[in-house]
């Protein structure tokens, strides 16, 4: 192997300057080349590729977001792109490369693989937590955390006006984001694509849950759960109540702000293990951390499996809200 390629691509999470730092640094201890390629798949057909070092990313593991920058691309999508792609990485030097984002990168990186010859492996960087074969996706935690945070928030002033608060999250077509945020912050309901869910049974869960005495109740919406969102799901509960109701939806704020300890080690695990499986010959291979212990996944099972325990949690969630 002589030199790797590392980009980011797809949505920015938090953790991915963790994971291009460890990138870096572990390729410079096995004395391996190392390139960065800025702003992810489109960077890659414009030759934005420049030397990575171990000095180079010195001082960026706190940072949110993305130092080599992220992008969307509609030319990577066809044939003449990924060619143009794969020219510049040749020019380059490079034969090796490692790409962190979601599903959409993880399929580019097995084209990559499969009509250009590069041997490729994949970090999971998305907030979103919808990748299997890791227990959880590089800047999911912190992306948790912050709306935890703001669930904390909008708890004082809902309590203060006896109110109901429909929060919206996000995790596009996952609802791993609402489920964490919402159980640890102790919502009534949350609304997540995974589950069916009866939107007269969560007026009824709302309505008894004031009459119990409760002086607030917070329902956490996934995005996109259904038509209109948070603002269509609640003015459907609510119609035809009496319910004093306000809808928060909390946005790309999720996306941004220093990662948490958690995100930053498993960006430096993820991140060495993604160079350690492209040392040992491994290809087309997603790295995640499963009950703590470094695993590859073959890129087709991490967008078509998913043994992790949703329904689980979702039960506690429905024992517990009151």
């Amino acid at each position: 192997m002589r030199r790797i390629a590392v980009l980011t691509s797809g949505g920015d999470s938090p953790g991915m300057n963790a994971a291009v730092r460890a990138v870096a640094r572990a390729a410079d201890a096995a004395g391996v080349g190392c390139v960065g390629v800025s702003d992810g798949y489109r960077g890659m057909i414009q030759g934005q590729i420049r030397p990575l070092d171990a000095r180079d990313v010195s001082g960026i593991i706190q940072l949110g977001g993305t130092v080599l920058g992220t992008a969307r691309s509609k030319k990577f999508y066809t044939e003449e792109g990924r060619a143009k792609a794969a020219t510049n990485l040749r020019n380059a030097g490079v034969d090796s490369v490692v790409v962190i984002g979601g599903d959409g990168s993880m399929h580019g990186a097995e084209l990559l693989s499969q009509e250009h010859g590069f041997n490729v492996v994949g970090v999971p960087g998305t907030i979103d937590n919808d990748l299997s074969g890791t227990d959880f996706t590089l800047g999911f935690d912190t992306a948790v955390n912050t709306a935890l945070e703001a669930i904390d928030k909008i708890r004082d002033t809902a309590a203060s006006h006896n109110r109901l608060f429909f929060i919206e999250v996000m995790g596009r077509n996952a609802g791993w984001i609402a489920l964490y945020s919402g159980l640890s912050g102790g919502a009534t309901a949350v609304l997540v694509p995974e589950s069916d869910w009866d939107e007269d049974n969560i007026r009824r869960k709302v309505v008894e849950s004031f009459a119990l005495g409760k002086r607030f109740c917070i329902v956490v919406v996934a995005e996109g759960e259904r038509e209109g969102g948070a603002f269509g799901v609640a003015q459907r509960i609510c119609e035809a109540t009496e319910l004093d109701y306000r809808v928060s939806t909390l946005g790309h704020m999720q996306r941004g702000g220093a990662p948490t300890m958690r995100d930053r080690i498993l960006g430096a695990r993820l991140g060495d293990g993604a160079v350690t499986a492209l040392l040992d010959g491994d290809n087309e291979v997603m790295i995640g951390e499963r009950k703590l212990e470094i695993i590859r996944t073959p890129f087709q099972e991490t967008w078509t499996t998913d043994d992790r325990d949703f329904g689980g949690l979702l039960a506690l969630m429905d024992r517990l809200a009151r």
